[in-house]
């Protein structure tokens, strides 16, 4: 397999690896553009884009747009995440030229008629409904809010109702001319590509994009602190976070690999303990998130309104435990469990595509497998204790039948004791 970076004359960046024996091709531009980079005004605004995109260009409808991706049995979609937004296809390698110039169409021609924002705008607030709807959806939001309040990295990628609701077509180009900018963005693939005719084709999609200045962004500042809301629900929600390191952080991997030992599968501690030994909840994991100067790791729970005090105190207890009783069988584990994650992802042209413009976008430089698996094998046991004795001044986030739940204060001195 072979991984191929060029860049265009004005800061566009290519890079593709090539999978011998596929006959199918992901192909996507990934760009520098998420809720973090929106101004307060505009919360929501990257997300409500992204949709827009697909709304028709100067060439093809909506309705254009969807037959003709699926009229060679492709897939065509685009993310919102907090620092990026991603556009991207998987076809047949036959394929592969249409669906970069729909993805190059929908990216440089979009049209953004009064009507479709109108259409869309409903779609969205929808979609913002159902979210409120969904309590361990909004609990993460509201952890996110709580962990950096007053920043963009703590605001909801959908952006409030209220916001969208006043969004117009100068509010989008505004946006797309600040970010959708050629040195902020990425055309990645894999599978069965030819770099070569990639690059001819970004040249013409993308080559009479001038340059401009990338805005400065304010680095994230985690605070912590607590959320909570109560409500006649079936299920006491619970989401606790912990600052963890950034990519680009020395830490990262140790980080990683205690979340997996912590509460990444059923043998963990935390599901162990609060599930199997306990019956305390149904639902219980740890997960380590992580931006290009923050991280964060959350846990998240459901249990009945009468188990919830006893359920976070003894998810505080699991996590002290952690710092000093953390075993070489369980390092072990957890380091079997992220490699295989790595290599079995890494089967996907998808999956590769993604990862090429993310390490791209986050170290400036083609991801290296043998670097990553050098630094997972490195880690010890001393680390990972490190690693879990690190996590202070949490951020706590309830929602549910939980008045009587225990506050932050409360679980800080817990964690402290």
């Amino acid at each position: 397999m072979t991984i191929r970076l060029s860049t265009l004359p004005n800061g566009l960046r290519v890079i593709t690896e090539s999978m011998p024996g596929l006959g199918s091709a992901a192909i996507g531009v990934w760009i520098a553009a998420g809720s973090r980079h929106e101004e307060e005004a505009e919360n929501g605004v990257a997300h409500f884009l992204e949709h827009m995109a697909f709304k028709g260009t100067g060439k093809r409808s909506a309705l254009a747009i969807a037959e003709a991706i699926e009229d060679v049995g492709g897939h065509l979609n685009a993310y919102t995440s907090r620092e990026a937004t991603a556009y991207y296809a998987r076809v047949l390698k036959e394929d592969a030229p249409l669906a970069f110039d729909l993805i190059g169409d929908i990216l440089t021609n979009a049209v953004f008629a009064p009507d479709e924002i109108e259409l869309e705008r409903g779609v969205i607030l929808q979609e913002i409904g159902q979210a409120l709807d969904t309590p361990d959806d909004v609990i993460f939001d509201w952890l996110q809010e709580t962990a950096y309040p007053g920043q963009p990295l703590g605001r909801p990628i959908l952006g409030p109702a209220e916001r969208v609701r006043g969004f117009s077509e100068d509010d989008l180009r505004r946006f797309t001319a600040r970010h959708y900018a050629p040195g902020s963005m990425i055309l990645s693939a894999a599978g069965a590509v030819d770099h070569d005719a990639l690059l001819k084709e970004a040249e013409r999609q993308f080559g009479h994009l001038k340059p401009v200045p990338v805005p400065v962004r304010d680095a994230a500042a985690y605070r912590g602190g607590e959320r909570r809301k109560v409500k006649k629900l079936e299920q006491a929600h619970l989401a606790m976070a912990f600052e963890a390191p950034s990519w680009r952080d020395d830490g990262y991997h140790a980080m990683q690999l205690m979340s997996v030992a912590l509460g990444g599968g059923m043998s963990s501690r935390l599901f162990q303990e609060a599930r199997e030994k306990r019956g305390l909840c149904y639902t219980i994991f740890a997960q380590a998130g992580a931006y290009q100067d923050s991280g964060l790791l959350t846990i998240y729970a459901g249990t009945g309104g009468g188990e919830a005090k006893a359920l976070a105190e003894l998810t505080i207890d699991v996590i002290k435990e952690a710092a000093d009783t953390l075993r070489q069988d369980e390092l072990d584990r957890a380091r079997a469990q992220m490699r295989a994650g790595i290599v079995m992802g890494l089967e996907s042209p998808s999956a590769r595509a993604e990862r090429l413009a993310r390490s791209l976008m986050i170290w400036g430089e083609a991801p290296d497998l043998e670097k990553t698996m050098a630094k997972i094998d490195a880690v010890t046991v001393a680390d990972i204790r490190a690693a879990a004795a690190r996590l202070a001044n949490p951020t706590l986030a309830w929602y549910g039948p939980v008045k009587t739940a225990p506050g932050l204060d409360a679980l800080t001195a817990r964690l402290a004791a």
